[in-house]
Formats: structure tokens, sequence, C-alpha cells
């Protein structure tokens, strides 16, 4: 299979979805993530094109770890609209890539540039197959399946389970990932490191400490959804899962068939 997944952020693919890209990559899967912005504002130090240089080269560090491409677009973090050249700029990549599999953010979220990288990837759907549309790129043959990532909102829709994947077998591989990217995570002035109170002064302490409340997320979904991760693991292999990702399937991309599941998602 051929997967991509889009982020608002350099960092926002490797946390929603960093587990099971891992697990898609050993099954022989070709994976790639797309930020959709450079990430430069992200810090309560550095701006500018220096954090710029600094978030793509975290990501690209992540990519190495996982053993899949990855591509930060050049619109300032803060500025991304859903814009008719930003839908085309997704087509094209979507279509590039040949994707069987589109993940991204659903289009109620707290950051805009979240709530605009659902939209975006949503308006691109139906034309994905449209040859006379963009014809410089080839069109698909069929639509892709598209899913969102988890979020905790509630407002206008919460969340839905549609697959659940448990990710205890590759969590030392996320936390590698977190550790990639200390411009976020780690630096005293990185953007969690400036807004977390309590936080240990030692910066290896710091680290450890920030990334082990960030899996904290990976934690509340398994047990959310613990009755999901039941039905597809079975009890007694759902007893023993901690860590879970999990996605809700778009309407607007091919349908998710329960008789396919597992070719589409790794146990």
């Amino acid at each position: 299979m051929r997967i991509i997944a889009f982020g608002a952020h350099p960092d926002d693919c490797e946390l929603c979805a960093g587990g099971t890209v891992a697990k898609w990559v050993q099954a022989g899967h070709a994976v790639k993530f797309v930020s959709m912005t450079n990430g430069n504002v992200g810090h309560f130090a550095k701006h500018g094109e220096e954090l710029a240089a600094i978030r793509k080269a975290e990501v690209e560090a992540c990519a190495r770890i996982l053993g899949i491409e990855t591509q930060v677009l050049d619109t300032n973090d803060g500025e991304l609209e859903a814009s008719l050249a930003q839908r085309q700029t997704v087509i094209r990549l979507i279509r590039e890539w040949q994707a069987d599999v589109v993940l991204c953010h659903r289009p109620n979220d707290y950051h805009p540039d979240h709530r605009y990288t659902g939209q975006l990837v949503q308006d691109s759907a139906v034309l994905l197959m449209a040859k006379f549309y963009l014809p410089d790129t080839e069109a698909l043959d069929r639509n892709p399946v598209i899913l969102y990532y988890a979020d905790e909102f509630a407002k206008p829709t919460p969340f839905t389970c549609s697959v659940i994947v448990g990710i205890d077998d590759v969590i030392s591989t996320k936390r590698a990932l977190i550790d990639a990217l200390p411009s976020q995570f780690a630096e005293a002035d990185s953007w969690m490191g400036a807004k977390m109170q309590g936080l240990p002064a030692d910066p290896q302490a710091r680290a450890e400490h920030i990334r082990e409340w960030l899996l904290g997320r990976e934690r509340r979904i398994a047990e959310r959804f613990r009755t999901e991760l039941t039905d597809r693991y079975g009890a007694e292999a759902a007893s023993n899962i901690t860590f879970a990702e999990a996605f809700e399937q778009s309407e607007y991309g091919a349908r998710l068939r329960p008789e396919k599941l597992d070719a589409l998602f790794p146990r």
C-alpha cells in the first residue's frame, strides 16, 4: 500500500500516527508525511527561518527513524488557508503518491492550521479521480480511504473510532520520534517546555517528563476505546494493550469495509 499523512505542523503526523506508521513500514508499505506549514513560530525563543530549518531537520530525522519520506511545505505557521492554491497542492501530492490511504486532522480543532488541513483534504477528495482537473498530474483510478487522527474535541461532533491500532510493540519507536523533536518538547523554551509548570531543570529529565506526558494521549486512547480494542484483538490481547492510536473514517473517501480492515491496518 501507499499511505500519505498530512499534518498542520512538523510534528503532527509523527505524534498522531507514528506508531501505526512504524507498523505499516514493518509490513513493507510506503508512507509519506507532509507538513502543511513550516512551523516557524512554534517556539518561545527561536522563530522565522532559523526555526523553520530546525523543525525541517527534526522531521527529516523522524523520517529516517521510520524509514519513510517527508516533506515540509513553505507556508508560515498560523497562516494556512483553505484556498484554491492549497487545495491544488494537496490534490497533486495525493495523486503523485498514488495514495491508497490518506490521513489528516479533523476539520474541527483548536488550531486553524489543523482545521484547514482537514478541510483541504476533504475538499480535494471529490477531484482526485477527475482526469481533466489538474491534468499535469495523473488522476487516481480509485478513491483512497481517508481517515482523521484521534482528538478529544466534542463540538460540533466528537471523534468516532473507526479503527484502532495497539502500538505497545512499537512504543520505543514513538518515544524516539518525540525525542527527535526537541524544539517542541525538550528545550526550556520549546513549545511545551515553556508552557508546562513544574518541569525538571535537568534537560534530560525535562525531556523524559514531557515525553511520557505526551504518551498519556496514547494511554487515554487505549482506555477510551477499550471496547473497540477488545472487538479487534480479543479480550485477552486487548487487556495487555496500554498504548493505541485511533482513526475516524471520513465520508469523503472510499468506504472502510470491515472485511478489509486487517489488510489496511496492522495489528
